[in-house]
């Protein structure tokens, strides 16, 4: 995802590592547990919407059909590579990790903790292996020629972003 996968402060936040769907019950959990470890010098911004896509459940031993359901809850779509949520202040990251390693196995989804520093990482090393890459049969090169046949068992979302989701 092009937006919110970049930190505005600097410091430590939660990453989606996969995609899925965040109900109200999940940011509630996150909402207590940080504000009750939160300091007078430390702060939290949350970096998701609230939950705005309705979700439809029938009730139970109802037949199929007649008709879509009423809306059961609502929830809040999140792509792969989305910061969730981001902590800053005067906090190192052994104090950080602990809160957020919570939170980050609360997700519905895989998550993990990040920095700065591990963010800028990252990026160096994808820069490196983009520059340096030997290998001429990337997966991108491999699904635009179709190699072995495999266009048929791609999506549209395998060739746009490269086999990486």
């Amino acid at each position: 995802e092009p937006i919110h996968n970049k930190l505005n402060y600097g410091q430590y936040g939660v990453q989606a590592l996969d995609g899925g769907y965040l109900s109200h019950k999940h940011m509630d959990a996150w909402r207590l547990y940080i504000n009750s470890k939160l300091t007078n010098v430390m702060f939290a911004e949350w970096r998701i919407e609230p939950p705005w896509k309705p979700v439809t459940k029938k009730g139970t031993g109802k037949r199929m059909g007649k008709g879509k359901s009423s809306i059961s809850h609502y929830v809040t779509p999140v792509k792969a590579g989305r910061i969730l949520l981001e902590v800053g202040g005067e906090i190192e990251y052994k104090q950080v990790y602990k809160m957020l390693r919570h939170v980050a196995a609360q997700c519905p989804f895989d998550a993990r903790i990040i920095s700065a520093e591990i963010l800028q990482k990252e990026e160096e090393q994808k820069n490196w292996i983009a520059t340096n890459n030997l290998n001429p049969f990337s997966f991108r090169y491999c699904a635009r020629n179709n190699f072995l046949g495999i266009k048929k068992d791609l999506s549209p979302y395998d060739l746009k972003w490269s086999g990486k989701y």
